[in-house]
């Protein structure tokens, strides 16, 4: 529990949070250091070594230190790991990575390790590999950097690391009526999930996936749908939950196929296995994301216009 004076009104203590760099390099050191200063306003004491801003070609060191820092962050004392960015590079990494060591830190020290983007391959692995719970959020230099955080960001974050993190609702017109459903949620990056079938790094998960990308045209979007439905993936899901699909750019050639498209193909795909697309998830490569808790079991509930996900199970 945090330690916080209510009479007092000062922020809580929240405890030693630490940066690394598992992936692309630091492009903006500046927003290194105004992540450093809100994590700090918000009752964080900050650790950030060399390494955060490490670069080599396209990455934050060599795929040796990226390693190092990642198991340098889990023996350490930190409560929190945060990741300053995604990019390209924790694939090089995987199947180097002692999971059971990140494993033990997670759940014999309650350490909490969050990110979002190329973060993805480490979280889906750890989960394959251990069961262990990360969570997909916000990042260091891509979320705080900001000069003002967006709030709800920064709310949910909150009560992830504060334990009180029970429930988080969204807008959904599409979901079905009398939705209530029950599983593992899993997922994250779309290009990260798919790049991962067939290998010992993707959950078995049977229960709510949720995906989200940026930069990939419509059409890589429903081809990496549809890796995952040649696969077996999606089919076996209780539901499947839309993030936000940003940065790409349509072109005449499209003539009027667009990201809808490809959801509504993927929608038509999964209608004989009774499994549910729902869009509006609030989580992607946008300013307002939620901190979801990686691995847990969740239910999914549609109550009016809005969809409810809670977690019994999700203190860190």
């Amino acid at each position: 529990m945090p330690d916080i004076n209510p009479s007092s009104g000062q922020t809580p203590s929240r405890g030693l949070l630490r940066l690394v760099s598992p992936a692309g390099a630091v492009q903006e050191p500046a927003r290194l250091e105004r992540a450093e200063a809100h994590l700090q306003t918000l009752g964080f004491r900050v650790h950030m070594g060399a390494q955060a801003l490490a670069r080599v070609q396209r990455f934050a060191g060599t795929d040796a230190l990226r390693l190092r820092a990642i198991h340098d962050a889990a023996r350490s004392r930190a409560d929190v790991i945060m990741m300053t960015r995604g990019g390209y590079g924790l694939s090089r990494l995987l199947q180097a990575i002692d999971y059971n060591l990140l494993a033990q830190a997670i759940k014999e020290r309650r350490q909490m390790w969050v990110g979002h983007s190329d973060f993805t391959a480490l979280q889906l692995a750890l989960l394959a590999q251990t069961g262990a719970v990360t969570f997909s959020g916000p990042m260091a230099s891509y979320d705080f950097g900001e000069n003002k955080p967006d709030d709800i960001t920064v709310d949910s974050f909150l009560d992830a690391v504060d334990g009180t993190l029970e429930a988080v609702g969204f807008v959904c017109d599409d979901a079905p009526r009398g939705l209530d459903v029950e599983g593992v949620l899993w997922g994250g990056n779309l290009a990260m999930v798919a790049s991962l079938i067939g290998t010992p790094y993707l959950p078995r998960a049977k229960g709510v996936l949720f995906l989200e990308d940026v930069n990939e045209h419509p059409y890589c979007v429903e081809r990496m749908f549809s890796q995952l439905l040649h696969a077996g993936v999606v089919q076996r899901q209780k539901a499947v939950l839309l993030g936000q699909f940003t940065g790409y750019k349509l072109s005449a050639h499209d003539a009027g196929y667009d990201l809808n498209s490809a959801v509504q193909w993927l929608r038509a795909k999964l209608k004989p296995h009774g499994v549910p697309v729902l869009t509006g998830l609030p989580f992607g490569h946008v300013r307002t994301k939620l901190t979801l808790p990686h691995g847990v079991r969740t239910r999914v509930l549609r109550d009016g216009q809005e969809v409810f996900l809670f977690f019994p199970h999700a203190h860190h």
